[in-house]
């Protein structure tokens, strides 16, 4: 006992193995912050590659006999390159044509009353033919020659490291990309006579 009592001061001015001991409180954080900015960093990558995909989709489209089955294969493989688990979000990609740029908008409706609201009643162009009013007038699909197309991609991958969950964040990522294109000009534009409708 006596022995203990005299190793005892000498252990605590011993600080040889403090180095150790801090590097074991330090280390943990150090990881968690290096894998969150690497995946961060990959994100990146990954959105500048999704974006590309879709830009070149784009203009691959709006080519006459381009098919939409074998360009959006071909933009998933693309982004699997960078992203191996990578797969289309439910609903995407989408198409959605216009006759023109200015036509991205909403169909354009009578407002009586002044609110900036269309509501049940106030006439309405229903330019894309569905009989009902829209927030955005397009209409599904790559449409025609000269019309405006808007294609968006999103997908979903996971992460690259599980530890990100300690950050809050999720262990997949979901990214998107839009592109805006005009067909090329291979036919005369069929441009419709939208109706106008009071209900």
């Amino acid at each position: 006992m006596t022995r203990i009592r005299r190793l005892l001061p000498r252990l605590a001015r011993d600080a040889r193995g403090v180095t150790v001991v801090e590097f074991a409180f330090v280390l943990p954080v150090m990881l968690v912050l290096m894998m969150g900015m690497c995946e961060l960093g990959y994100q990146a990558y990954v959105q500048s590659v999704v974006t590309g995909a879709v830009q070149k989709a784009g203009r691959d489209s709006g080519i006459q006999g381009a098919t939409a089955a074998t360009i959006d294969a071909r933009v998933l493989s693309q982004i699997k390159s960078a992203a191996p688990s990578a797969a289309y979000a439910t609903g995407y990609p989408t198409r959605k044509s216009y006759t023109n740029f200015s036509a991205i908008a909403p169909e354009p409706f009578v407002d009586t009353n002044g609110n900036g609201t269309r509501e049940t009643g106030e006439c309405y162009t229903d330019v894309n033919g569905n009989g009902q009013w829209d927030a955005d007038a397009g209409r599904t699909g790559q449409g025609g020659a000269n019309d405006v197309t808007v294609f968006t991609a999103q997908i979903t991958y996971n992460r690259l490291f599980p530890v990100v969950k300690l950050l809050g964040w999720s262990g997949s990522a979901t990214l998107s990309a839009t592109t805006t294109l005009m067909n090329q000009p291979y036919a005369t534009q069929n441009i419709p006579s939208p109706a106008t409708i009071c209900t």
